[in-house]
């Protein structure tokens, strides 16, 4: 055998083996977490992988306790989820929209901000939040973390939208204006329609965010029926005298599911989302 030909069957091996390593490392946990689901008792801890027998009762409890408001927890968090999403998908696609077809002054200036403000980590400007939202009286109201949410979404959203408007042929508008329509009729009749896949990315990404954030929502909710799913399921297991990981293990699975389930329908559109929106700067 040639070295070349050695080369290459070493290079495949060590691809499978990289990917086998990654593909266990990510599923590994999650698998973890569906069985401790699933195991008797109330630690996560067990002998072996697979428990020698199944129980439901911990999804069970996460709807019949007193003290744990799991279904109410799920619908403040879908809420928030959802109006977050509508309002920064809206925010995003018309900042997007503008930079990409208009050309105006401080154009290139206001991207390079948008580009520098999306580089810092959410929770500097916590602080400034809280202290602005509490004179608004807005803590502990799910309006705050709608309002912050949407109005953080064209902040890490808006180039990569422009990217993929900027693949959209011009022409398509100029035609649109010879037959005397406006701005916002090209945007909602010529954009829109074709713009399916980057709605899709940008929709998940906006859905996934409040989904699963827990700092800021903790840092607004201070009453126990307001929490979100995140910051509900941290009590479940914040001190000693509670201590149930296989219900925090059966509320994780439930909080997977509507992510996951969007993620294997939509995946075609996610990845031409972000691979269209990445072509142009």
């Amino acid at each position: 055998m040639s070295s070349r030909k050695v080369r290459n069957v070493v290079r495949l091996t060590s691809s499978y083996a990289i990917l086998v390593i990654l593909a266990i490392a990510a599923i590994y946990p999650a698998l973890w977490i569906l069985l401790g689901a699933l195991r008797p008792g109330k630690s996560l801890y067990s002998k072996t992988l697979f428990p020698e027998t199944l129980t439901l009762d911990h999804f069970s409890e996460l709807f019949n306790s007193r003290q744990i408001l799991f279904p109410q927890w799920y619908m403040n968090t879908l809420k928030v989820s959802i109006c977050s999403m509508i309002l920064g998908v809206l925010l995003t696609l018309l900042t997007s929209y503008a930079l990409s077809r208009f050309r105006f002054r401080g154009r290139q200036n206001f991207m390079s901000i948008l580009l520098v403000l999306g580089m810092f980590p959410g929770f500097m400007s916590m602080i400034a939040i809280f202290l602005l939202l509490k004179e608004l009286q807005l803590l502990d109201t799910h309006l705050a973390l709608i309002m912050v949410y949407a109005a953080g979404a064209p902040l890490g959203l808006t180039l990569i939208a422009k990217g993929f408007f900027d693949t959209i042929p011009r022409s398509l508008d100029e035609a649109a204006r010879i037959d005397g329509a406006g701005n916002f009729k090209i945007f909602t009749s010529i954009i829109l329609p074709l713009s399916r896949p980057i709605l899709t990315y940008l929709a998940l990404l906006q859905f996934t965010g409040p989904w699963v954030d827990f700092i800021f929502a903790k840092l607004i909710l201070r009453s126990k029926p307001n929490w979100t799913v995140a910051v509900g399921m941290w009590d479940m297991v914040n001190n000693a005298q509670n201590t149930n990981f296989t219900v925090f293990a059966a509320g994780a699975v439930l909080i997977a599911v509507p992510i996951t389930i969007l993620f294997m329908f939509m995946q075609r559109l996610l990845v031409d989302g972000l691979t269209s929106g990445a072509s142009k700067g």
